[in-house]
């Protein structure tokens, strides 16, 4: 096996380190308030944004440069559950980006009805289940060492997130406020709805939801092979 410490790995762990030290670093309380003091608000999350999304493009890449280390091998399988997988992440986070939703990150405190969560009641964290489908999927197609590191990261920053995060709700809400909060959730995909807590009720905007989350999965399927160099489809 190909020495770690040789070839493109040393690229992979650089880039890796300056993904994890760019959002560690600005969460620290001190460092965000004088960021914010500096750059002003909108400032500061347009500067953040734009670092992490360099940072991210810059550690796919060096992923893909890594030296190959086989794991296990591709299957035709694996490119079409990653394409259906894909369209139900892009779509939740469509439902998800705005909702009200005051359990999780992205969602909104207002208007929060617990016995009608909306796509709380589907999933509590719809984008760190997002991330984390998009992470397993593509760990799977991929099947090398260097990706496995890659996505594996992502799968499980977002596996623990869900539970940091109801950790955090329940100090600032109060256990009793959080569970009466969260009763139809499930931090299980679903599992609201087969015990029989949760039932989706359609709203005024889910059509237009629905269509974002589709047209955000056509366009990653479009721009895939000119930003990553393959086709995400099976006949690609």
């Amino acid at each position: 096996m190909t020495s770690l410490a040789t070839g493109g790995w040393g690229t992979f762990v650089v880039a890796y380190a300056a993904f994890l030290i760019s959002h560690m670093v600005p969460a620290r309380p001190a460092v965000r308030a004088r960021l914010v003091a500096t750059l002003g608000e909108r400032g500061y999350l347009a500067g953040y944004g734009i670092v992490a999304v360099l940072i991210l493009a810059w550690l796919i890449v060096a992923a893909g440069q890594a030296p190959y280390v086989a794991l296990w091998p591709y299957a035709a399988w694996h490119v079409w559950l990653a394409d259906v997988a894909m369209l139900a992440a892009c779509v939740l986070a469509a439902f998800a980006i705005g909702a009200s939703n005051p359990l999780s990150v992205g969602g909104r405190a207002g208007r929060f009805d617990p016995m009608r969560p909306g796509v709380a009641g589907a999933v509590r964290h719809p984008l760190l289940a997002a991330l984390a489908i998009w992470a397993f999927v593509h760990a799977l197609a991929n099947g090398d060492l260097a990706h496995l590191l890659l996505f594996g990261g992502f799968l499980l920053f977002a596996v623990l997130g869900m539970r940091i995060v109801d950790w955090r709700r329940r100090r600032t809400m109060g256990e009793a406020a959080w569970r009466r909060m969260a009763a139809h959730t499930s931090n299980v995909p679903l599992a609201a709805l087969i015990a029989g807590r949760w039932r989706p009720r359609p709203g005024p905007r889910d059509g237009i939801r629905l269509a974002l989350g589709v047209g955000l999965w056509l366009l990653l399927v479009a721009i895939h092979p000119l930003v990553i160099g393959v086709s995400p489809l099976p006949l690609g």
